[in-house]
C-alpha cells in the first residue's frame, strides 16, 4: 500500500471516478477537480461490453452496475432500407460463458452513480467542485495544479481526465480534435410511446445510407435509449446543443416505416456535434499522464468509449503496482499498452461507421458479409476486444 503518495485527478465523470477508484484501492491518495458545481453526468444510455464488466469487478463495483443495467439477448444489424436483418449475434447464456460477462445497456448517470457510490466511501478519495483547471507544472518529481482563482494544489501526480477538450491535453500536447462531421442526437423515451413491434430487449441499429438509427432498453424496459447519428451537410463544431426534429427528418429521407417510425416519438432531443483524434505515439509526459476522452475520444460505432476509459483506469492502477508506484515508469508503461489498443478501437470504430451508413454497392456489399456465419465466428472475431482482462491488461500476468 502506499498512502504516503497523492494525485490529482482532473475530471468527475466515469473516467475521474474509477482512476480515483483504481488509484484509492492501492492506498494512493486522490483529490478529484471536478469543473461543474456537482458531481454528475449527461446523456442517455451506453452499452456495456464483456470487458467493461472485467474492468468493473476489478474496481469493485461489478455488482452495483449490473444491478442498474438491462441483460441483452443480443445485437441486431439491420438494413434500415428494407428492414432486413444483416447480422445478429447471440449474447445471451453461451456468449457470457465465452467472455465470462454480459453485454448489457445502461443509463449514463446509472454507470456513474455505481462508481460515485464507491469513491464517496473511500476515505483517501475527496472531491473539489467548481473548480476548473488553468494550467499544472512539473518539477520531475510532482505535478502541482493550479486552478482559475489561483489556488495551488499540490501532488505526486496529476490524470488527465477532462474529456475531448481537456485542459491537461493541451497543456501537455496542444493539439485540437478532429471535427468528424457525424452528428449524433440522443434522447429517452417512455415504455409507453415504444412502438409495441421495437420494444426487443437489445441493441437495434437500423443501418441506412449515411445515416443510422440505435434503440435499445433502458432501467428495466421502463424507458427506451433512441440515438440516430447523420453525415452533417454543414460545417460542424464540437458541442452539445438542442437539436430539432425536422433536422433529423430530413436526414432519414427513404427509409423503412419501421424504423422511422421512432423518428415522431421523442418530445426533444439533444445534438452532439462529434469528435475524435488521430492517435499519437504519446499521450503524457513525466507526472501527467492522459485517460479516457482526454486521450483516446473515439466516434461511438463500436459502442466503446465508456469500456475504453474503464480499462484505462484500471490498467493504470496495474502499472502502478507493477512499477512499484515510480510514477514515470508506471505512466509509460501504462501509455505502452493502451496506446496500441486503444488506436485499434479507435480506427476499428471509424470503419464501422462506414459500414453503418453504406450506400449503393457498398451496401450490398455490406449485406453480404456475414451471410451463414456461425455465433462461435462471431465470437472468434470479437474475442480480441471482449476478452480483455485486469490481470493481462500489461501483456502478461500481472
Amino acid at each position: 500500500m502506499s498512502s504516503q503518495h497523492k494525485v490529482i485527478v482532473v475530471g468527475g465523470g466515469i473516467g475521474g471516478l474509477a482512476a480515483a477508484q483504481a488509484l484509492a484501492r492501492l492506498g494512493i491518495q486522490v483529490e478529484v477537480l471536478e469543473q461543474a458545481a456537482q458531481i454528475g453526468e449527461i446523456g442517455a444510455g451506453i452499452q456495456l461490453g464483456p470487458n467493461a464488466f472485467a474492468a468493473l469487478d476489478a474496481l469493485g463495483v461489478g455488482e452495483a452496475a449490473r444491478g442498474r443495467s438491462v441483460f441483452t439477448d443480443s445485437l441486431n444489424l439491420m438494413d434500415a432500407v428494407d428492414a432486413t436483418s444483416v447480422a445478429c449475434i447471440d449474447v445471451g447464456a453461451a456468449f457470457r460463458k465465452r467472455f465470462g460477462n454480459p453485454y448489457t445497456v445502461i443509463h449514463r448517470a446509472d454507470i456513474h452513480i455505481s462508481i460515485y457510490e464507491a469513491v464517496l466511501n473511500n476515505p483517501l478519495i475527496s472531491f473539489k467542485t467548481s473548480t476548473k483547471v488553468d494550467h499544472f507544472e512539473q518539477d520531475g518529481k510532482s505535478a502541482p495544479v493550479i486552478d482559475k482563482a489561483g489556488v495551488r494544489h499540490t501532488a505526486d501526480a496529476v490524470i488527465g481526465a477532462d474529456g475531448v477538450k481537456s485542459t491537461v491535453r493541451a497543456t501537455l500536447l496542444g493539439d485540437e480534435p478532429r471535427v468528424t462531421g457525424h452528428v449524433v442526437y440522443r434522447t429517452v423515451v417512455e415504455l409507453e410511446n415504444m412502438p409495441e413491434e421495437l420494444r426487443i430487449n437489445a441493441p437495434v441499429v437500423w443501418a441506412g445510407p449515411n445515416c443510422h438509427l440505435v434503440h435499445y432498453p433502458l432501467r428495466g424496459g421502463q424507458q427506451y435509449n433512441l440515438v440516430v447519428i447523420f453525415h452533417s451537410r454543414q460545417q460542424e463544431v464540437w458541442g452539445v446543443t438542442d437539436g430539432s426534429k425536422e433536422e433529423v427528418l430530413s436526414y432519414f429521407q427513404g427509409v423503412h416505416p419501421t424504423p422511422h417510425q421512432m423518428l415522431d416519438r421523442p418530445s426533444s432531443w439533444r445534438r452532439w456535434a462529434t469528435a475524435d483524434r488521430y492517435p499519437v505515439p504519446q499521450w503524457g509526459k513525466g507526472h501527467a499522464p492522459l485517460l479516457g476522452d482526454s486521450a483516446h475520444p473515439m466516434t461511438q460505432y463500436l459502442a466503446q468509449g465508456a469500456c475504453m476509459v474503464l480499462e484505462d483506469a484500471v490498467t493504470l492502477g496495474e502499472a502502478l503496482k507493477a512499477s512499484d508506484f515510480d510514477f514515470e515508469e508506471a505512466f509509460k508503461l501504462y501509455e505502452s499498452v493502451r496506446i496500441p489498443r486503444t488506436a485499434r478501437v479507435l480506427y476499428s470504430a471509424r470503419e464501422m461507421g462506414r459500414v453503418h451508413h453504406a450506400s449503393g454497392v457498398e451496401r450490398l456489399v455490406r449485406n453480404s458479409l456475414w451471410v451463414d456465419r456461425t455465433q462461435e465466428q462471431f465470437y472468434d472475431s470479437l474475442q480480441w476486444l471482449y476478452g480483455w482482462r485486469a490481470e493481462t491488461s500489461l501483456g502478461k500476468a500481472s
